[in-house]
């Protein structure tokens, strides 16, 4: 009972869950990001570029053709153009990090330089009545 008593503890303990959380929803925010890149950004730039596709992209090194045997055999080819697709999408996961990261750091600050009240003002009779009370202890 002692290791299940643990594994519950270890469980729900706010590290662990607050964890969770930020994966799930990490993994939602670069679904986001993605068809924001394939969907909205690449499109545009890819017609500013003659209607050139990223993904398409590719140096073929040998290409593909069919064996004696009639067994077609693949094209080999370097894709950079996915790896400039994920380069630009590895940028813009970077840049809303960096600023919803800034956009908490600033709402800390604010929240830190929120003005404290003042202390409480102090009476003179009330200190001149402590030391007679005080005195009269003695």
């Amino acid at each position: 009972m002692g290791l299940i008593k643990e594994f519950k503890d270890f469980a729900v303990r706010g590290n662990v869950v607050d964890l969770a959380v930020a994966v799930i929803m990490g993994g939602a925010f670069g679904k986001v990001v993605s068809s924001l890149v394939n969907d909205i950004l690449m499109p545009p730039l890819g017609l500013l570029l003659g209607g050139v596709d990223f993904k398409d992209l590719m140096v073929v090194l040998k290409e593909a053709y069919v064996d004696p045997a009639g067994v077609e055999i693949a094209a080999v080819t370097i894709n950079y153009g996915n790896f400039i697709q994920f380069i630009v999408d590895f940028t813009l996961v970077a840049l809303a990090v960096f600023l919803l990261v800034k956009l908490i750091n600033n709402l800390k600050r604010k929240e830190e330089a929120a003005p404290t009240p003042p202390p409480p003002t102090v009476n003179k009779t009330e200190v001149l009545l402590e030391e007679i009370r005080d005195l009269l202890k003695k």
